[in-house]
């Protein structure tokens, strides 16, 4: 099987992914995401990277492939998983900041949540316009992760990286004393 799937056999990657994709989702990767469209997302990835690596693939004398696949998928679970807490974490402190300043209308609240605009417009400048793009869709516009990869033409998983990435970015050059 690894003999084929080196040669780009397509025949024994569907094998494969036949072979161990149920198991790897239910017993690997679901356990360790718990949220199902970002699971499936690293299902797909996981084998994307089985077979763009399976040249460094060494077999051991005791061991199945199997091991070295749901390595790859536990490490790609990890990533995303802590991708997807740290925008969440982000999500919620702005919702939350925004829920604050709607609740309590102060004669100037105005004049200071246009200059908070203007800060974050400003931030928003400093860092790689890709990284700029990915909030505006996801925490200006509010749009579901899906819309926001369809719009930047990536997938799910690359927009939840991207999203990470732009909030680390922002984070260095936004201070709210701005």
């Amino acid at each position: 099987m690894v003999a084929l799937l080196k040669q780009g056999d397509r025949q024994a990657a569907g094998t494969l992914y036949a072979w161990y994709g149920d198991c790897l989702f239910r017993e690997v990767i679901l356990p360790r995401l718990p949220v199902r469209e970002l699971a499936e997302d690293v299902l797909r990835d996981s084998f994307r990277l089985v077979l763009e690596r399976i040249g460094q693939y060494q077999p051991e004398e005791s061991k199945s492939i199997y091991f070295w696949i749901r390595r790859i998928a536990i490490n790609r679970a990890t990533d995303v998983w802590r991708a997807y807490q740290r925008s969440r974490r982000l999500e919620e402190a702005v919702q939350a900041e925004a829920k604050v300043h709607g609740e309590t209308q102060a004669p100037d609240d105005g004049m200071e949540r246009d200059e908070r605009r203007a800060a974050i417009e400003s931030a928003l400048k400093e860092i790689n316009p890709r990284y700029a793009e990915a909030l505006r869709l996801r925490l200006l516009e509010d749009l579901e992760r899906e819309e926001c990869a369809t719009r930047m033409g990536v997938t799910v998983g690359n927009f939840d990286v991207i999203l990470h990435r732009a909030c680390a970015a922002f984070r260095k050059v936004y201070t709210p004393e701005d």
